[in-house]
């Protein structure tokens, strides 16, 4: 193989982790809260997933996570290359992947009766896991509206989804918070915290698969 066709082959596979990590991660949180008792898809965050009797399977995907997540990042480097979004795009999705393998190992507090009606003042854990997820959001939503500059070469369809794309994960996830808020002051009970926040997240892993695939395509071709 020429220097040329291997550098193309293993930004391949970097950038198959990012459809790894868009399809995984959803798959394994979605399943695992349909299949544990007490814990609600509609009203408990993700992040809950972190506590109970399963803890060790979320934090186990959220550290896969970010490292697939960061391979990705490798991959979309390579493939944008110096040109526009070729580096701060990347830069941000491995925010983004700090963010998973720091929530995935700093485990969140109780909440919303999930797993247990206890609750207290916030934990020094709770306040480092709420900052990581804060990576997550803001790291996706950024790298989305960041490569749409990029990938506006390839047609005004790409940016426009790739935007829009950013747009929904931060409105989603602030909808989640301000429903997780009046549900935890009996404002809303049940609120759809839980619903919102996992809606947030799938447009964000289904934007790196698409993104992925995308430039996965162009690779090919080359």
């Amino acid at each position: 193989m020429t220097p040329m066709s291997t550098r193309i082959s293993t930004t391949r596979r970097l950038l198959s982790a990012g459809v790894a990590v868009g399809i995984l991660l959803p798959l394994v949180v979605l399943i695992d809260g349909a299949t544990r008792t007490g814990y609600s898809l509609w009203r408990n965050g993700v992040s809950q997933l972190g506590t109970g009797d399963r803890a060790w399977l979320f934090a186990t995907t959220f550290v896969i996570g970010g490292l697939l997540l960061a391979l990705f990042a490798i991959g979309l480097r390579g493939a944008l290359g110096g040109r526009k979004g070729g580096t701060w795009g990347p830069i941000m999705l491995v925010v983004a992947a700090v963010g998973f393998v720091v929530g995935g190992l700093v485990p969140t507090d109780p909440a919303l009766g999930y797993p247990t009606n206890e609750t207290g003042p916030a934990s020094a854990a709770a306040a480092i896991h709420q900052v990581a997820g804060l990576l997550i959001f803001a790291g996706i939503a950024a790298a989305a509206f960041i490569v749409a500059r990029r990938i506006a070469e390839d047609g005004p369809g790409w940016a426009i989804y790739s935007r829009v794309s950013g747009v929904l994960i931060i409105a989603l996830a602030f909808a989640a918070g301000i429903a997780y808020r009046l549900d935890s002051q009996d404002i809303w009970r049940p609120g759809p915290a839980g619903l919102l926040e996992q809606v947030s997240l799938i447009v964000g892993y289904i934007w790196l698969v698409v993104i992925a695939r995308h430039y996965l395509r162009r690779s090919q071709a080359r």
